[in-house]
């Protein structure tokens, strides 16, 4: 790997182990908006193949949606409704390091059984496209806040996207920037949904609502 790979692997890697550390809503919504950068810059950095415009347009795309319009939604949304930490997950933050680490071990092992064929950008891109997903998912699984679990969807996205652009050849740029709009639409519609719930229940804590089903 040269220097570049070695650089956004380790930053990418500490924005996951962030991401479950925190319980402030704003260092987790910036910590994601940074491995949204990392990851558009992974598109352009870490490619074996030459820089191409559709590359080019993808990585941009990923950059400004990712690094910015998808924070500042979150952001806003996570003002209206007056939410600033997740107070009580369901699997606590010191918890959710050492699982966080266990993950990054299983990511790392999964990808040495791999042959090197099917990494042509350096050993360790794949192991963090797992890896990030697995945060995605756990982060998912983990955190009662609607904002924390929109923030794992984002972050699971990050780790397809890692797949899709910098392991995957020859998708067409189409498919990429219809993929990064439906992302977009999904947040859009879930800060929506975040707001509402808000207004109605006085809260964004999804494990609350089950009470709803009584």
């Amino acid at each position: 790997m040269n220097a570049w790979t070695d650089a956004i692997v380790v930053l990418v890697a500490l924005t996951n182990l962030a991401l479950l550390g925190s319980s402030r809503l704003s260092v987790c919504i910036r910590v994601v908006a940074i491995q949204g950068i990392f990851f558009g810059l992974a598109a352009v950095l870490l490619r074996a193949e030459p820089l191409t415009m559709d590359l080019g347009l993808v990585a941009l795309a990923s950059v400004v949606m990712k690094g910015i319009v998808f924070p500042a939604l979150l952001l806003r949304t996570a003002r209206n409704v007056n939410i600033r930490r997740e107070v009580e997950p369901f699997v606590g933050f010191t918890t959710s390091l050492f699982i966080g680490l266990g993950l990054l071990g299983i990511a790392l092992w999964i990808g040495s059984q791999l042959p090197s064929a099917a990494n042509p950008t350096g050993s360790l891109v794949i192991p963090l496209a797992l890896f990030t997903v697995m945060v995605g998912l756990f982060t998912i699984a983990s955190r009662k806040k609607a904002i924390s679990q929109v923030l794992g969807y984002l972050t699971m996205e990050n780790g397809i996207f890692a797949f899709g652009v910098t392991v995957v050849g020859g998708i067409p740029v189409l498919v990429e920037l219809g993929v990064l709009m439906d992302v977009f639409v999904a947040v859009f519609v879930m800060c929506i949904a975040t707001w509402h719930i808000s207004r109605e229940f006085d809260h964004i804590d999804v494990d609350q609502l089950n009470a709803l089903k009584g």
